[in-house]
């Protein structure tokens, strides 16, 4: 089994989730986290070659819920949580060259 999570791997993994987490919380989801990374490793540990892999585990497809509209996100809110903006713009990183290809 992977050793635990350190502290500073949990709020290292809060900051990517912009999660802001107290002392407690850390330790909490730190055993927490530990723990789901040992059921990954035992899940990895077993032997399936002689299982047939599958597409998909169900005949059903494209099971998809009703399509209800709601309000959108106040604008505010999509801001703040946005990690850089212009204005009432979210910033993204340039991905097109000037001649927009």
């Amino acid at each position: 089994m992977p050793e635990p999570l350190s502290t500073a791997q949990v709020e290292h993994v809060a900051k990517l989730a912009r999660l802001r987490l107290a002392a407690e919380q850390v330790e909490r989801y730190r055993g927490q986290l530990s723990s789901i990374l040992d059921h990954i490793a035992a899940l990895g540990a077993l032997d399936l070659d002689d299982i047939e892999p599958l597409a998909h585990p169900h005949d059903m497809t494209n099971r998809l819920g009703d399509d209800i509209p709601t309000p959108p996100m106040p604008l505010e809110a999509l801001l703040r949580n946005a990690p850089a903006v212009e204005g009432p713009f979210l910033a993204v990183p340039k991905v097109l060259d000037e001649g927009g290809g």
